[in-house]
């Protein structure tokens, strides 16, 4: 049963990739992770900067939610690889 508890996420895919999006004036970073491609979420980032969506930055995460961000407040953008993290207690170190 323990095994089936561990097994039940979803493993996350290997195009899979973690969105940071700073913002002026937020104190904190936005983090999302998206199912598309670091290339994907690269074009719409300079899209959006081009001016081509409007002004403003939208992205879907992997739950479907979508975030939308003003071009003109958008400090950086980091897309990294998603990497799986730890399930369970680990006494390693």
């Amino acid at each position: 049963m323990r095994a089936e508890a561990r097994t039940r996420r979803s493993p996350i895919k290997e195009e899979d990739v973690e969105v940071k999006i700073g913002v002026q004036y937020a104190p904190r970073e936005l983090v999302l992770e998206s199912n598309q491609s670091s290339a994907e979420v690269e074009a719409a980032v300079t899209d959006a900067i081009d001016g081509g969506d409007k002004g403003v930055l939208s992205l879907v995460d992997e739950k479907g939610r979508r975030v939308i961000v003003p071009v003109g407040k958008i400090a950086y953008v980091e897309i990294a690889e998603s990497s799986p993290r730890p399930v369970g207690f680990s006494s390693a170190r």
